[in-house]
């Protein structure tokens, strides 16, 4: 069994490309400064921050919810990029998902989000004991659903009807998990993967 308040620690988690810092309400101005771009939200459940107000909205929303939230910051420049969560916390079948993620849309396809994804498996595999990582993503979003492939998590299969979107339609989920017996092979390839 893990134990949940080490699951709900939340530190500095820091490589190469990205920092994971825990979220704090001090941020809600430079996420709204990163959320420029409706591309971003265009599959989260939640819409994208316009006003100072929705961040602040957005922020709490991530505090005081189930979730386990760090901000994910340049490591080079300092710049806030976006967010991501631990989220479905089960200490005792030892299991998270990591979602809840939106990143800026200049930091596509730069390592931030492959290497914040690597961070956070280390933390739940390595640190905390965990078994079993799962991935929630919209049936639609083909661009997550791949990019989670290429981080060596299995998909698993479709919830159906699982979410509401904020337009008030039904969202079918894809399910993607990694074991921790997989863990060793999936985290070689992805360190291999940031250092070319």
């Amino acid at each position: 069994m893990v134990d949940p308040r080490d699951v709900t620690d939340r530190p500095v988690l820091s490589g190469t490309h990205v920092r994971l810092e825990p979220l704090a309400p001090e941020h809600a101005p430079a996420l709204l400064a990163a959320a420029d771009d409706d591309e971003v939200f265009r599959w989260l459940t939640f819409l994208r921050p316009r006003t100072p107000a929705d961040a602040d909205a957005m922020v709490s929303r991530y505090l005081d919810g189930p979730a386990v939230p760090w901000v994910q910051v340049d490591a080079t420049t300092g710049d806030v990029l976006g967010m991501t969560a631990f989220y479905d916390v089960d200490p005792a079948m030892r299991t998270v998902a990591i979602g809840w993620t939106w990143l800026a849309r200049r930091a596509w396809r730069s390592g931030v989000n492959t290497e914040a994804k690597l961070l956070l498996m280390r933390r739940a595999f390595d640190d905390l004991g965990c078994v079993r990582v799962v991935w929630h993503t919209d049936a639609r979003n083909e661009r997550s659903q791949a990019a989670i492939a290429r981080l060596g998590a299995r998909r698993e299969g479709v919830l159906r009807k699982h979410r509401l979107r904020p337009d008030g339609s039904w969202r079918d989920t894809v399910t993607f998990s990694m074991l921790d017996d997989e863990w060793p092979v999936a985290r070689a390839a992805l360190e291999s993967r940031l250092t070319r």
